[in-house]
């Protein structure tokens, strides 16, 4: 930006019926006007962005984790700044399925755009009965699983470091909903594409991936964690490289659509993973940064599309080989 200008609130952004036709996407039989989804966690509900501009603008928003009963999080200090990214540990702070169903979701019903419920649990039942009663509202169009949570039948591992325990949430899920079912991949494991195929065969429709890694920070002054958590998870430009590769891997090792995340921050960025092969993908450190970003990376694609001659978006879905 030249010298004395500032960032105005008031930006104005292509409407999404005017020239982004080539990203209209299909992914799991719901349509996107385009393929750019707020990550879950980093947009809340919406709400604080619509003084900033219209929530239609985005193809989709995947709501902050949401958990049976309401769950108050972390102590704090839950974030801490990294080099290209940042850690969190905000514990699944959120008010429980049955506050979200009765104060937020009338709101987003009545929104032109793709709703994902990103729901976490403890037990594969706990899912399960979450999948349940989202399933008895209009309004979800996408249930996102995330599997990177403590499962206390198993001594506090994550359901999503265990193929076994992955299948397990993932078939409770299956046989709780007739909604399309994603689930969130973790990237601590030693081979994701085993538990990618394992959610496969549980019935999953689609994939999103990757999560945050693990990561610590210490202070030197006090010489004790940072985070009050001791741990947290990697967001950010930093992880962008691990999503690209394991997207691509996981694309080649299961026949359900992708929707890939960790670290876009920009449409370059956005292209890389899309032909590595996701379909779809989430924004989220990058809006912290800039709550325009998503608008950003959808203007950017769309003129990207119109330059290289791409009637739509899809056409560059998996073509690195």
């Amino acid at each position: 930006m030249g010298e004395g200008k500032t960032l105005s609130t008031e930006r104005v952004f292509p409407s999404p019926k005017k020239n982004m036709d080539c990203l209209h996407t299909k992914f799991l039989n719901v349509d996107f006007k385009n393929p750019v989804i707020a990550a879950s966690g980093t947009y809340g509900y919406g709400r604080e962005y619509e003084n900033l501009y219209p929530l239609e603008k985005l193809g989709g928003i995947s709501v902050k984790g949401t958990t049976l009963l309401p769950k108050p999080g972390n102590p704090v200090p839950r974030i801490a700044e990294t080099p290209s990214g940042m850690l969190n540990s905000i514990g699944l702070e959120n008010p429980g399925i049955d506050a979200f169903i009765n104060n937020e979701l009338p709101d987003l019903q009545k929104k032109d755009i793709a709703v994902i419920l990103n729901i976490s649990g403890n037990t594969p039942e706990q899912y399960g009965e979450i999948a349940a009663k989202a399933s008895l509202q209009p309004g979800v169009d996408i249930i996102e699983v995330n599997i990177s949570c403590p499962n206390v039948k198993q001594g506090g591992a994550a359901f999503g470091t265990s193929k076994e325990a992955a299948f397990a949430v993932t078939k409770a899920v299956r046989e709780a909903t007739n909604l399309p079912v994603m689930v969130k991949l973790s990237p601590n494991v030693t081979k994701i594409t085993e538990i990618a195929k394992a959610c496969e065969d549980a019935g999953a429709d689609g994939l999103s991936l990757i999560n945050t890694l693990l990561g610590m920070r210490i202070d030197v002054k006090t010489r004790r964690p940072i985070l009050a958590n001791v741990m947290g998870g990697l967001s950010g430009p930093a992880i962008f490289p691990v999503a690209v590769r394991m997207v691509y891997e996981t694309a080649r090792a299961v026949k359900i659509p992708i929707c890939g995340m960790g670290g876009i921050s920009t449409a370059e960025d956005a292209l890389e993973i899309m032909m590595a092969g996701a379909q779809t993908f989430q924004i989220g450190a990058a809006i912290f940064a800039d709550a325009y970003a998503p608008l950003k990376i959808a203007e950017d694609l769309s003129e990207w599309c119109r330059i290289n001659g791409v009637k739509n978006i899809s056409e560059i879905i998996g073509v690195c080989k």
